[in-house]
């Protein structure tokens, strides 16, 4: 990110105090119908503008879907803010950048600025996965948040996002986008102001609210900018960066930007799926690259995706019509794969995969488990479609409560010796190893049940039980523990040192729960 000292060229300023008008408007009741955000404030405040050229482009531009957002830009201009004027440089600064993200963009536009018109809302928040992803539907954070809007785990459950074994609804298209509005609506609604809403998208609503409660007791303003300095560098970031691409689409000529035409018409259609059908044979039945099936599906984490009355496909039409034409022609099975549930411990990936006909790699690969790992008892995994269960989709309880629970790979027992003590009997060891006295026989050759104090025994004990043995020898015995604890307590009369034992309880606060998590920053893009 460039320096705070860098200055603007002057074409940069003039045209984003130009454009500032379209942001003197404050936001509307959501309760309100649509209307147009722009030309009622800009000609509310200003009744000149109504033959201002530019304001006349603004409004009424909508050659493609970036005229469309421009004419409903309603958020106020975050203004006197040097982290705007540093943003704007950045972003402006990496054309490269900006056509990459602006090419992922043009597959969801149209849809995203649908639904915010639908509900009211300021078109420039179609621009946020800008900053959170880089529209980048696979995008994964290291805090686990994912898809366009990135959603962390938590925050996805509270507005229904699907998260299991089959599919994560935080990278779907139609639901992220659909929860992520009704989230932001839910944040305007509690700060009345859309630049908090969006600091507490990324921040969440309860450290907005603390920010506030501070700014108050110290007399100071709660608008974003007087807010910014309770906030961490990445919220202080926020809204500037989302300000800078406003900035960038609003007159990217003055920047030297050329922006993807994005035609104003939906680039995707949905296609109900009811049955069970392979990712790769959707593809294919579609005529469409795999890549770009999945940058329209990027939800579905297995080969197969589960048919329910909620199972949607996105294609684009013309690729749509292709494949409910080539559907109807195919005469084949249309998934290769169904579920088996793990019934017991012992069931190892060798023996899951000896039952259906294939190979444990083909077991590992397909349900991403790592090598060293096995499957605990109550996991489904997927696994080939044999003759038996060639006609059995996986059911949609299956598909919304599959689990895989997996544990380290070590043996059944462990190979340990033991030196016979005086006291030790063979009834004694083998209740102590939890073995039987046969079969300390047998791994020693004895042919009788009689040890010698000191003779050596070789056992094959339970690992778990082999591992308490060990821990066993390392720890101190009770008494010596007893001992070595009294004289700690005891103050040593050759020296008034004292030694102390640092705490792990640090003073530091957790950080606070972060609703929604940007990727900005933590996921490398291309």
């Amino acid at each position: 990110m460039p320096t705070s000292d860098f200055k603007v060229p002057y074409k940069t300023l003039s045209a984003a105090v130009l454009l500032s008008f379209a942001g003197l408007s404050h936001a509307s009741d959501l309760s309100l119908p649509p209307y147009n955000w722009v030309k009622d404030a800009a000609l509310q405040d200003n009744p000149a503008l109504a033959n201002d050229p530019l304001s006349e482009f603004v409004i009424t531009s909508e050659d493609d879907v970036w005229g469309r957002i421009r004419k409903g830009f309603g958020i106020p201009d975050l203004t006197d803010n040097q982290l705007v004027i540093n943003q704007t440089i950045w972003y402006s600064s990496r054309p490269d950048y900006i056509g990459r993200t602006t090419k992922r963009a043009s597959l969801y536009l149209y849809h995203v600025v649908e639904e915010l018109e639908k509900r009211g809302m300021p078109t420039e928040l179609a621009l946020l996965p800008f900053i959170e992803s880089a529209f980048n539907p696979q995008a994964y954070s290291t805090a686990k948040a994912a898809g366009m809007w990135q959603f962390i785990p938590s925050t996805g459950r509270d507005f229904n996002l699907k998260q299991n074994m089959f599919k994560d609804e935080r990278r779907s298209v139609l639901a992220s986008t659909d929860a992520a509005l009704t989230y932001l609506q839910k944040l305007y609604g509690m700060f009345g102001d859309w630049q908090l809403a969006l600091a507490a998208y990324n921040w969440g609503e309860g450290s907005v609210q603390r920010a506030i409660k501070k700014a108050e007791a110290a007399g100071v303003g709660t608008d974003f900018n007087s807010l910014s300095a309770y906030m961490p560098a990445e919220t202080r970031n926020y809204v500037p960066k989302l300000q800078a691409v406003k900035n960038i689409i609003a007159t990217p000529d003055a920047y030297g930007i050329t922006l993807l035409k994005v035609d104003n018409q939906p680039y995707f259609v949905s296609i109900a799926k009811t049955r069970d059908i392979d990712v790769k044979l959707a593809a294919q039945l579609a005529e469409l690259p795999m890549d770009e099936f999945k940058a329209l599906n990027p939800q579905f984490n297995r080969p197969v995706i589960t048919g329910s009355s909620n199972t949607q496909i996105l294609l684009p039409q013309s690729n749509a019509d292709k494949f409910k034409a080539n559907l109807a022609k195919w005469s084949h099975a249309l998934s290769s794969w169904t579920a088996h549930k793990v019934t017991g411990a012992r069931e190892r990936i060798e023996t899951i995969a000896a039952k259906f006909h294939t190979t444990p790699q083909v077991i590992r690969e397909v349900n991403n488990i790592p090598p060293k790992m096995v499957l605990k008892a109550g996991s489904t995994v997927l696994v080939p479609r044999t003759e038996d269960s060639a006609q059995k989709d996986i059911t949609q309880e299956v598909a919304d409560n599959a689990t895989l629970a997996m544990a380290p790979d070590v043996p059944d027992t462990k190979r340990i010796n033991v030196t016979v003590k005086k006291k030790d009997t063979i009834n004694t060891l083998a209740s102590r190893y939890k073995v039987t006295i046969a079969q300390i026989k047998s791994w020693n050759n004895l042919s009788h049940d009689k040890l010698a104090s000191g003779q050596k025994l070789e056992l094959h004990v339970p690992y778990k039980a082999a591992v308490a043995s060990n821990k066993s020898k390392a720890a101190p015995s009770k008494a010596v523990a007893k001992s070595t604890k009294q004289a700690s307590r005891t103050p040593a009369k050759s020296t008034k040192a004292k030694t102390t034992v640092a705490s792990n309880k640090s003073g530091n606060k957790a950080p606070a729960k972060i609703s929604v998590a940007s990727a900005s920053g933590r996921t490398n893009l291309k």
